[in-house]
């Protein structure tokens, strides 16, 4: 299937210097792939020329005069920037040039201005950021990652019915399970939000398996996990400061002196393999899951091995059919409950 996805070149703390030659690999790993690369034409033309590039027509550039900054405030860039690269990325989705978006900008403005371009989905009243985490078993999906700090229990049911379909879509999963994120795994405990979204979630015909508690997203309980805006993005941030932790500890351990550094030798290959494990770039790639588009969130601070990742995620998302399975679900639960 022949895709097409616009790249937001000039987004994230490295721009098009990253941006553009993940772009370029991809277009030659899938001769079905094509990219729009948007933003300062110039900017991007150097790159690609450095890249070996220049004469490759999968690879087109749609100049874009703005750049939202990483720290802007998102109405803004909203309103203020009608041609920042993140922008008229998103409007080649809106009109159908692109079937997909990648962007490592702003998280706010990309939010704010996808919404607004794209609006969101049929049954579904507010988009979540949708992201992977490695467990002991592979990876788990967990939503919100922040969008939206105060949800009701319905938003939450919302969240679940979109990444159970993400999952089921690009892992061909037919009944992923999810879970609930709660300071317990009893039916009593939780805030009132939580437990209302617990019972709807038992009679919502998804593979739930019951409320989860932290430890249980590294232990891969569940394929999905479910919170609201504040307690996922406190739980990313708070995994990727353990695993940057990790690293320094073991950095600082096999430098101590000769012998360590000796020992450390020796297990060289047993801490690369535990390094490409728990390696956050091979996860970057955050879904903007409710939205009439794939538009997918790159980390800032990607480089191009991160960014190649964030490019894969639209690339699957689109092949499988996401939105559509998303929709059909959530016009299926409407006409259930019509019929009640």
């Amino acid at each position: 299937m022949d895709v097409t996805v616009a790249i937001d070149c000039m987004g994230g703390d490295h721009g098009a210097r990253v941006t553009v030659p993940a772009a370029v690999e991809w277009s030659r790993r899938d001769p079905q792939c094509r990219f729009v690369l948007v933003g300062l034409q110039d900017v991007i033309a150097a790159e690609l020329q450095r890249a070996g590039a220049a004469s490759d027509e999968r690879l087109s550039v749609r100049h874009a005069t703005e750049v939202v900054a990483m720290d802007e405030p998102p109405a803004n860039a909203l309103r203020g920037k009608k041609d920042s690269s993140m922008r008229v990325a998103i409007d080649l989705v809106k009109s159908g040039e692109a079937q997909a978006c990648v962007s490592a900008g702003n998280t706010g403005a990309l939010m704010a201005t996808s919404r607004f371009v794209l609006k969101t989905l049929p049954g579904i009243d507010r988009p979540a950021i949708a992201g992977m985490l490695p467990t002991v078993t592979g990876h788990t999906h967990i939503l919100d990652l922040g969008a939206n700090v105060d949800c009701t229990a319905e938003h939450l049911l919302q969240f679940a019915v979109m990444g159970a379909e993400l999952v089921a879509a690009v892992e061909h999963k037919s009944r992923p399970t999810v879970g609930l994120l709660n300071i317990g795994t009893e039916d009593i405990k939780g805030n009132d939000v939580v437990k209302e979204a617990a019972a709807l979630l038992r009679a919502s015909g998804l593979n739930f398996y019951g409320n989860i508690e932290g430890d249980d997203i590294y232990k891969g309980t569940t394929d999905v996990i479910v919170c609201d805006g504040f307690v996922g993005n406190v739980a990313l941030k708070t995994s990727e400061g353990l695993a940057q932790m990790l690293r320094t500890y073991l950095r600082d351990e096999f430098g101590r002196n000769l012998l360590t550094k000796l020992a450390g030798l020796l297990a060289m290959p047993v801490i690369n393999a535990f390094k490409n494990r728990v390696d956050h770039r091979r996860y970057n790639g955050a879904s903007l899951l409710g939205l009439r588009g794939v538009v997918i969130k790159s980390h800032g601070s990607a480089d191009a091995y991160a960014f190649g990742f964030a490019i894969e995620h639209a690339i699957s998302e689109v092949r499988t059919g996401v939105l559509e399975r998303i929709t059909e679900r959530m016009a299926a639960s409407q006409k259930k409950v019509e019929t009640a």
